[in-house]
């Protein structure tokens, strides 16, 4: 069952007031760590822990003043805690909290990536079980080659959402870092077992080595995965465009009661959620090459990757949210046409069993120039005149003289081609090294 859409719980995670929350988490568990050391008396701690909220209007005035975000998020806290408010950010820089708070959003963003990619991969097994046995043609460069079923390609799409959730699943792994070490990593008004504590109690690690900031080519990876995610979105999209062309029509994007394909034309019904993906996939991998270009900063940090981040972050995880949602109702609404995949299937009138013929002749102990010559002149005839290949290759006086009427007959049987389909089928989805067990 497909969840409710998330883009509400999305953008919620990037909103200004829940990123001064999160800052909040980490101030107060850093105040923890520091009373366990008794730095700071358990009266102050409660005193923070009880007082301490966050008011973001105000924080935008004390900004206008301060122009520096933290800074003024630390003035607006000591004034509603009061006294106890002076132990807030104790021994700390801005990108403790900020750095720290970022890679728990990121995995939490990631968090939710992973469960649209499981949906999306539920509806893509529904669709592939459902057609597994419906047969079209096979394309290569555009052209008609092969058989294939339905079901076997979105096994394809399944097997490669699931390697899209294991380098999720990865990059959420390789963001859960955090950071509390100082100006530059050292440590030096902040000992170790205050990052190890804050750390432990929010689901992160602790970086084993940091300047003034996590690494950025963490974050790099993050984004770079998020844009091979919306990649492999616009393939799939791409090929459902492809297929709902008018001069092939074996495949459509729903299109709901009432809606309007266009402006001037009623008869128009345009593939335009795919289009929109197709796009959106840019931006995605766009937001990418900025986060790689965060890798190199000036000594142990300048300030650069701030303004970007704060664009990327939400926009990237937002978007890719947004696109899995989208693809995952395309794909459980999508109108499949049988029986115009089988009159595109017959098009070139027998034509897609020429390696069927080449093989068998082979086989019979023709050389594989000459047999690629026999089946060749037949297939050029067959494609000039329009004429059925398999009538011709019959009449072909090279080929009846060592191959019967019952052998050719077996080559052009669509069965035989796709005589595996299930076998693979089997192994994608229910053997124990299949992707349904992952």
């Amino acid at each position: 069952m497909i969840k409710r859409y998330t883009r509400e719980r999305m953008g919620e995670l990037w909103s200004e007031e829940n990123k001064y929350c999160t800052w909040l988490k980490v101030e107060i568990l850093v105040c923890e760590a520091w009373a366990e050391l008794g730095e700071i008396t358990q009266e102050a701690l409660l005193q923070i822990k009880e007082r301490a909220r966050i008011d973001p209007q105000r924080i935008e005035e004390i900004e206008r003043e301060t122009r520096h975000d933290v800074a003024a998020f630390v003035s607006q806290l000591e004034e509603v805690v009061g006294e106890a408010g002076k132990y807030i950010h104790l021994g700390l820089t801005s990108y403790d909290i900020v750095d720290t708070a970022l890679s728990l959003l990121l995995s939490e963003a990631a968090e939710i990536i992973i469960e649209d990619i499981k949906d999306l991969m539920e509806v893509i097994r529904e669709k592939a079980i459902e057609h597994k046995e419906t047969i079209m043609i096979g394309r290569t460069h555009g052209v008609h080659a092969e058989p294939i079923t339905f079901g076997l390609k979105m096994a394809i799409w399944y097997e490669e959402m699931h390697r899209h959730r294991e380098r999720m699943e990865r990059a959420k792994e390789n963001i859960s870092f955090g950071r509390i070490s100082g100006a530059v990593g050292t440590y030096a008004n902040t000992p170790p077992s205050v990052e190890q504590y804050v750390c432990a109690r929010l689901g992160l690690k602790p970086t084993p080595v940091s300047s003034q900031i996590i690494q950025r080519d963490r974050h790099a990876e993050f984004f770079t995965t998020l844009a091979l995610l919306a990649s492999s979105i616009e393939k799939f999209a791409l090929e459902i465009r492809h297929l709902q062309r008018t001069e092939v029509l074996e495949a459509e994007e729903p299109f709901a009661e009432g809606q309007k394909g266009s402006s001037a034309m009623p008869h128009k019904r345009n593939p335009i959620g795919t289009e929109n993906l197709s796009g959106l996939a840019r931006l995605v991998r766009t937001n990418s090459l900025a986060a790689m270009e965060n890798v190199p900063l000036w000594h142990e940090r300048d300030i650069s990757h701030s303004s970007v981040e704060r664009v990327i972050a939400p926009d990237s995880t937002i978007l890719v949210d947004y696109m899995l949602d989208r693809l995952t109702h395309i794909i459980k609404g999508l109108q499949v046409y049988p029986e115009r995949m089988r009159e595109n299937l017959e098009l070139t009138k027998g034509l897609i069993f020429s390696q069927q013929l080449l093989l068998a002749l082979i086989r019979q102990g023709i050389s594989r120039d000459d047999a690629y010559q026999w089946v060749q002149r037949n297939a050029m005839r067959a494609w000039k005149e329009g004429n059925d290949f398999r009538s011709l290759v019959a009449k072909d006086k090279d080929i009846v003289n060592i191959m019967s009427e019952k052998e050719i007959n077996a080559i052009f049987d669509l069965n035989t081609q796709l005589r595996y389909v299930n076998k693979i089928i089997k192994r994608v989805f229910y053997s124990p090294e299949g992707a349904i067990g992952k």
